[in-house]
């Protein structure tokens, strides 16, 4: 703590051009990214399949994924563009400061004396930041939704399903991150110089309540739940947890259609009763050990343990992010710089760190993307492994094709952005051999895609 302290003196310096820097490092970040997006959108451009798929893929559905992958890279450089010039502008411009004034004026005239300390001030000021955020987002998100996406076929949600879902998103902003907020904000207050270990173990419970509330609180409200139908899949599915001693309680099917034509399969709950959730699209287009060739993958994650790594490595970073902002919560210079001048809001000090602390966000991702990517390769294998070779396989291949997911990628953009190694990596991983299909002469009915594992 006493290094935290003098850290923290040498950094409360007039002479630091913190505006200056934080711009810097937006700008610098933002050209980062659009030069691996650059390069990203060169290999979009390419017309020729992949050699490791040019016997699973045909021209069309490539093409096609081409086209996806370009029309949502050129959203993103324009949304992208759009976030540097918001960002900048309201550190350039204080807006920050603004709106605190905003918010406290709000305070004074419209509640009770009472209400109006530095908690309830700065409750209204994040809510009202974020709804502002949200209102100048909407263009960007109605267009990706029902233009973008309904353009390649993948949107289903109607506009006031959209609109209803906003709503709701709203709502539960607001349910949950009052008493959220509240307790953040009097914990830094009332715990002294060691109130970042006292929040990291609040935002642990958060975590671990979180993973417990989501799926019995929060996706009922957004998504019809069902159990799977007796069955085949059923039976299997059953039988591969059981076999792996998975401690599973429910079997649901998730109505993602409902909104996208995207697929996937996944797994939550509490360490000693999980539930298995599939969406319908997925099993409208799987074969039955295709699904289960899946769910062996996901169930590898479970099995060597990667979901609690990556909350243990979560909280450990959460700490030492905590840490660190208890170096610039009382830090003046920084304060002064962004216009506050007579205070120092702790949720503005927090802001205004995490601004400071943006250069580590790119190390910070770019060596959890590394991680990510070898835990899939291990539940690849994990599946291989339980005898689903060929079915692994061919569901990652239909999965890729109904999801138009990019077939190739820049490898300087795919270790910067993709949790998830591509397509012809995880093929590659299992042994996958690609092998021209047998035509109708040749075997005498409809063209069949030899594969070899």
């Amino acid at each position: 703590m006493d290094f935290l302290r003098r850290l923290g003196a040498g950094l409360d310096n007039p002479s630091i051009p913190w505006k200056p820097l934080i711009v810097s490092f937006a700008v610098g970040q933002y050209c980062l990214e659009t030069y691996l997006a650059y390069r990203q959108y060169r290999v979009l451009q390419r017309t020729q399949v992949p050699v490791q798929l040019n016997h699973e893929i045909d021209q069309k559905t490539f093409d096609k994924s081409q086209a996806y992958g370009r029309a949502k890279a050129k959203f993103s450089f324009v949304n992208n563009l759009w976030d540097l010039v918001k960002g900048v502008s309201i550190i350039q411009y204080n807006v920050y400061p603004l709106l605190w004034a905003a918010a406290g004026t709000v305070l004074s005239r419209y509640a009770p004396a009472r209400f109006q300390g530095e908690i309830t001030h700065s409750l209204v000021f994040a809510f009202g930041y974020s709804f502002i955020e949200t209102l100048i987002g909407l263009p960007f998100s109605y267009y990706y939704h029902f233009v973008l996406e309904e353009k390649f076929g993948f949107n289903k949600q109607t506009v006031s399903l959209f609109f209803a879902d906003l709503l709701k998103s709203q709502a539960l902003s607001l349910a949950f991150g009052i008493p959220l907020g509240a307790a953040f904000l009097e914990i830094v207050q009332k715990t002294g110089d060691a109130f970042f270990l006292w929040l990291w173990l609040f935002a642990l419970a958060v975590q671990l309540g979180a993973i417990t509330i989501y799926p019995i609180v929060i996706v009922p409200l957004f998504n019809k739940l069902t159990p799977l139908e007796p069955g085949l899949l059923k039976e299997r599915v059953e039988a591969l947890a059981k076999r792996l001693e998975f401690p599973l309680a429910e079997l649901h099917v998730i109505d993602g259609s409902k909104r996208s034509g995207h697929s996937n399969a996944y797994f939550t709950g509490l360490p000693w009763k999980k539930k298995i959730v599939i969406y319908d699209t997925l099993i409208e287009k799987s074969e039955v050990k295709e699904v289960e060739a899946i769910l062996a993958h996901e169930l590898g994650h479970w099995q060597m343990g990667h979901t609690t790594k990556l909350l243990g490595i979560s909280s450990a970073h959460l700490l030492y992010v905590f840490a660190l902002f208890s170096v610039f919560i009382n830090n003046k210079s920084l304060y002064q710089a962004f216009g506050f001048y007579n205070s120092q809001p702790i949720i503005i000090g927090f802001i205004l760190f995490n601004e400071v602390l943006s250069p580590t966000d790119s190390i910070v991702k770019l060596l959890m993307n590394i991680l990510t990517r070898k835990f899939e390769f291990e539940a690849d294998a994990f599946s291989y492994k339980l005898g689903y070779a060929g079915e692994l396989a061919t569901s990652l291949i239909k999965l890729q094709i109904q999801n138009l997911s990019a077939m190739d990628a820049d490898w300087m953009y795919s270790s910067y952005h993709f949790s998830h190694p591509i397509l012809t990596e995880r093929l590659k991983a299992v042994g996958w051999k690609s092998e021209k299909k047998v035509s109708k002469k040749e075997n005498g009915s409809a063209d069949v895609p030899k594969k070899e594992l």
